[in-house]
């Protein structure tokens, strides 16, 4: 029986279609973080871009995201290597990491609601951004769960 193409491939090597499909759908990505700017420590807060669609937790706008979004980063095998303030359960960093996926991943399960199950998404927990006072963002520092 032959590996999974996320065990048997290099990550610079998969397909568009599987690059995609890495993505496990926790949307930890759209939350608006913030640096310190004494440390340069990220801190997650539980707000998100306006785009992302709470109930499934993707982007509702995926392919013109960053042209509406400028401070949208998108994740390309280019740029991996400086993305440290992406979730550390990111199947893309993980990877990039060379480590495996975690076991709710939906690659593993087979179900894409296996990460909301898992609690690992920001689904039913997150507040969008045109909701809040940008002023008061701090306020809304949290802890992830790993």
């Amino acid at each position: 029986m032959s590996k999974p193409f996320w065990e048997s491939k290099s990550i610079v090597d998969m397909t568009r279609q599987e690059w995609e499909s890495l993505c496990d759908g926790c949307a930890r990505c759209c939350l608006i973080k913030l640096e310190d700017e004494d440390d340069g420590s990220i801190h997650y807060t539980n707000v998100v871009c306006d785009l992302l669609n709470l109930e499934i937790c993707r982007c509702t706008e995926y392919e013109t995201r960053s042209k509406l979004v400028p401070e949208c980063v998108v994740v390309t095998t280019d740029n991996l290597d400086q993305l440290h303030w992406m979730p550390s359960t990111c199947a893309y960093r993980l990877l990039w990491e060379g480590k495996v996926l975690p076991d709710w991943h939906p690659l593993i399960t087979g179900d894409p609601d296996s990460v909301h199950l898992a609690g690992i998404s920001v689904r039913g927990r997150v507040y969008k951004q045109h909701e809040i006072d940008e002023d008061e963002l701090q306020e809304y520092i949290v802890n992830w769960p790993e």
